[in-house]
């Protein structure tokens, strides 16, 4: 049987890697071996980016909700007590978007939280 050569497959899998590599700067671009960590590293960095986001939209999320809730007289907290102590399941992104755009349905929420506590 003859002898395979791996050229094809390992110039495809550079060739990879370096298109992943695409404009880092210096020779993480151009060397294979300094494209391979990055890329790996990058990786990395993405993994991790996609958790902070979902931490940091979270935060907004309360940020609004509080300051709204501040306006209307009761402070995060208490509101969110006494939203659950009425039976209201709202998520904060969809309080968030309530304290944004419609201030008179999030100060109808605030009073059904106030009556529950």
């Amino acid at each position: 049987m003859a002898r395979v050569k791996g050229a094809m497959m390992t110039r495809k899998r550079r060739n990879k890697v370096l298109k992943l590599a695409k404009g880092y700067w210096g020779a993480k671009s151009k060397h294979f071996k300094m494209a391979k960590q990055q890329v790996l590293k990058s990786g990395n960095y993405a993994f991790a980016g996609r958790k902070m986001k979902k931490r940091d939209f979270r935060s907004l999320w309360i940020t609004r909700i509080s300051a709204q809730a501040k306006v209307c007289g009761i402070n995060y907290s208490q509101f969110m007590h006494g939203l659950k102590k009425a039976g209201i399941n709202l998520n904060r992104k969809m309080l968030a978007e309530l304290a944004v755009s419609d201030k008179e349905a999030f100060a109808a929420l605030v009073d059904e939280a106030k009556k529950a506590l």
